[in-house]
């Protein structure tokens, strides 16, 4: 690739980070040059994978590429020719950083399986749903900002595990309205609430509220985890993330106080003065994890539903 064309997919990213990121673009303002080119590229390629599996408007030639990349990916070392030409930059980045592209291939099952009608039974799917198509995103996170420390590891998908939580309860509706549920049946159950009840918009707001509660009060206890992972980054990769992970936590306590857990009243949105309350936060964090000693146990209890999953044992 020539250097103009590398300076267009690096605008061309940016633009996606600028215009679909507002919280994370937040976060990545704290990154040095070199990681934030790496985490934007990474954005971008995750972003495009989900665009993917988009059922409202993606084009069967779009849904060819996931295939094509799931093929490629099943041939690797060997299988940059198989690569969609508009994906080779991302095969590149996993080489330069190190991803494990069986990671990748774990993100493009859990885009796959947005495909079409979604129906979650059980917390068991829930979490490794939220595992493989965010936190894979945790995963390959620590490869592009360079950390190698494996402790690490299990609190950056608890990460991306707590922020799926919170991006489904905040978008139930929405969801709903594409024929994906979430929300575990076995909880929705509990209050006499069926998966086609909240597709047909016939659920019951109070009940729907209570389950997206209980999913809230899940993702903090995946917060709690991540946190004692910060440690283990370098401290300016430490920053942004803990910026990412407050704003994110903070969505789900907006829906909390706000909406009183009841997504159905529309899209929850985080003042800019709330988001500035927020980044500030983590200074204080950081200073406190810098004179920490690290905490070497993952919590096992945090970790269910997780076995044969890459990187995921305790």
């Amino acid at each position: 690739m020539s250097e103009s064309e590398q300076q267009a997919r690096q605008i061309a990213h940016w633009q996606v980070l600028a215009f679909r990121a507002r919280s994370f673009r937040w976060a990545a303002a704290f990154l040095s040059r070199a990681q934030r080119q790496r985490v934007v590229a990474l954005y971008a390629f995750c972003r495009a994978v989900d665009d993917l599996a988009d059922a409202e408007w993606v084009t069967p030639e779009a849904r060819k590429d996931l295939d094509r990349m799931r093929v490629a990916l099943a041939a690797e070392p060997a299988g940059e020719s198989l690569w969609p030409q508009s994906y080779l930059w991302f095969r590149n980045l996993c080489l330069e950083c190190g991803i494990d592209l069986s990671v990748v291939g774990e993100l493009l099952n859990g885009m796959t399986s947005d495909l079409g009608v979604v129906r979650l039974q059980t917390d068991r799917e829930l979490v490794r749903y939220c595992y493989r198509v965010a936190g894979t995103v945790g995963l390959m996170m620590c490869s592009v900002l360079g950390v190698r420390d494996p402790r690490a590891w299990r609190h950056a998908i608890d990460l991306g595990i707590a922020m799926q939580l919170t991006n489904i309860s905040r978008d139930v509706l929405e969801d709903a309205q594409a024929s994906r549920v979430y929300l575990p049946a076995d909880r929705l159950s509990a209050y006499g609430v069926g998966p086609d009840d909240l597709i047909r918009g016939e659920a019951d707001p109070q009940a729907v509220s209570l389950v997206v509660d209980e999913v809230l009060v899940m993702a903090d206890a995946y917060y709690r985890s991540a946190d004692e992972g910060m440690r283990f980054l370098p401290a300016r990769a430490r920053w942004a993330i803990l910026v990412a992970s407050r704003l994110y936590q903070g969505i789900g306590r907006r829906l909390r106080r706000r909406y009183q857990c009841n997504p159905m009243l529309g899209r929850v949105v985080v003042p800019w003065s709330r988001k500035l309350a927020l980044v500030a936060g983590p200074t204080v964090a950081c200073m406190r994890l810098a004179i920490k000693p690290p905490r070497a146990p993952h919590r096992k209890q945090v970790g269910e539903y997780l076995d044969g999953l890459p990187y995921a044992g305790s």
